[in-house]
């Protein structure tokens, strides 16, 4: 079972644009706890996000597209960066979180990634070739 931890970072709603981590201690525990996952043959893929004042939201309103730069006055909350794990269960997916060496303002959000044989058999035949788009092209 795939499972994507959402970190959450309080305050990073009004960060500057061009905010990176700088405490070195932070990022050597976060890289230790990175490298427990890949040591385990759990981490898929991980990444930290710019803020949102260096990112864009785009919504359907009528179903055409409105582009809205940041930062984003009415976000209560918004993500910091993410891990993609393969554990067999919510419950070790949960254990892995709370192994995170994070600080008091941050909180991890455990959600279950959709895979394609959760979908009925009509909605599984659209998807013939969803693997191939999934392929990660790195330039």
């Amino acid at each position: 079972m795939r499972f994507m931890l959402l970190m959450i970072p309080h305050g990073y709603e009004t960060a500057a644009p061009g905010t990176i981590p700088d405490d070195v201690d932070a990022v050597g525990a976060m890289m230790a706890y990175n490298e427990s996952m890949q040591k385990a043959g759990i981490l898929i893929s991980c990444d930290g996000l710019h803020p949102p004042s260096m990112g864009a939201r785009v919504s359907f309103p009528g179903r055409k597209p409105k582009v809205v730069d940041g930062p984003f006055a009415e976000a209560k909350e918004v993500l910091g960066g993410y891990w993609i794990i393969d554990v067999p269960s919510r419950a070790a997916a949960i254990e892995w979180a709370t192994r995170c060496p994070g600080s008091e303002n941050e909180v991890i959000e455990v959600r279950q990634i959709q895979e394609i044989a959760d979908f009925p058999p009509e909605v599984q035949a659209l998807t013939t070739e969803f693997a191939s788009m999934q392929a990660v092209k790195k330039t």
